[in-house]
């Protein structure tokens, strides 16, 4: 389905259908940034890095709101959406390869 600019929908129902395909489209994205860091937890060992690399989570933050700037999106409200994303990410590679903690 292509999508239309918001400002030529004329019906709620037509609108929520384009938000829902949307949706759809949003998840099937996220699940393969996921499947991107499910690899990271499998590569990282071999190269010496641990989960958390707080460097790395504050230049995406910061590239994300950047782009949610110029895309015209709330870059706090990006911010703060990819930072509970990368916390969930960073507990999920915990799991599989540790803290780095002792």
């Amino acid at each position: 389905m292509t999508l239309k600019p918001p400002q030529d929908i004329a019906t709620m129902a037509e609108l929520r259908q384009q938000i829902d395909q949307i949706d759809r489209e949003l998840i099937a994205l996220l699940a393969t940034r996921q499947a991107h860091v499910d690899r990271a937890a499998e590569l990282k060992p071999g190269e010496g890095m641990v989960a958390r690399i707080e460097a790395r989570v504050s230049e995406v933050l910061d590239r994300v709101a950047q782009s949610a700037q110029e895309a015209g999106f709330d870059p706090d409200l990006a911010r703060g959406m990819w930072s509970q994303m990368i916390e969930a990410m960073i507990a999920r590679e915990e799991r599989v390869i540790g803290t780095g903690e002792e």
